[in-house]
């Protein structure tokens, strides 16, 4: 991925991870086009950065996504990234069906259905990049949210292997997996001392991805913790660890 000039979607732009990510793409040379549920979210975001363009967008909404691909190419036809960032984490005790079905249709289908439509202009550019947002806990899942750490993992492995179809064309495909970040995505989390500080992971990350080539996967020092373990071989211990077993 070039370091900037590029034309980038980065969806849940309006806060958060995301809305970090829009503000340092900008101040790195990138057009920044945020999307969202949220217009007031959005325009707070658009209003300290000129230039800067905002869509709203539900990802659970498949006609929605199909609509906004549509009117994001006719109005921005250089656009040759997108960043998946749109996501939602809520607890569930046991099984929350409305809460699982929601999770699978924001963080998971969501980001398929909005590459699906992306992906044939995506193509015909002369380099392109998909950007899919995992998690740490795609690798060690956290029994507190179990649809959220399983639509993380089949994101984790719908990016191997997308890379892998798409290997040999102008279109790469980088993952990035974060720790707990200090955000709002949960209650309690944007307080949470034993979380990432959210510049700090936006620093990291950036470095990262200015590197040359770009990694597959983005991984900063703290979610090693997590994605790393069963390769160290103590996936047991930190899953016990992780959801508080003794």
């Amino acid at each position: 991925m070039r370091n900037s000039g590029n034309t980038i979607l980065i969806t849940g732009g309006g806060s958060g991870i995301g809305a970090a990510w829009a503000h340092a793409l900008y101040e790195a040379g990138n057009q920044v086009i945020i999307a969202g549920r949220r217009q007031d979210a959005l325009d707070a975001v658009v209003a300290a950065h000129p230039g800067m363009a905002a869509m709203t967008l539900d990802m659970e909404d498949p006609e929605a996504i199909v609509a906004f691909a549509n009117k994001l190419i006719a109005d921005f036809p250089a656009l040759n990234a997108v960043l998946l960032n749109a996501g939602i984490m809520v607890a569930e005790e046991k099984i929350d069906l409305a809460i699982a079905e929601a999770t699978i249709a924001t963080n998971l289908l969501g980001p398929i259905r909005l590459a699906h439509a992306l992906l044939p202009h995506l193509e015909a550019q002369p380099a392109a990049t998909i950007l899919t947002v995992s998690s740490g806990l795609a690798f060690v899942p956290l029994a507190a949210t179990p649809t959220y750490s399983a639509t993380k993992a089949a994101i984790h492995g719908w990016s191997l292997a997308m890379r892998e179809q798409l290997k040999g064309g102008s279109v790469e495909v980088v993952e990035i997996v974060p720790p707990g970040v200090q955000t709002d995505l949960m209650p309690g989390h944007a307080q949470n001392n034993d979380m990432m500080k959210l510049a700090d992971f936006i620093a990291e990350t950036m470095a990262l991805l200015q590197q040359e080539p770009t990694p597959p996967e983005i991984h900063v020092e703290r979610v090693k913790f997590l994605s790393e373990a069963t390769q160290r071989g103590d996936f047991a211990q930190v899953f016990a660890m992780l959801n508080g077993a003794h």
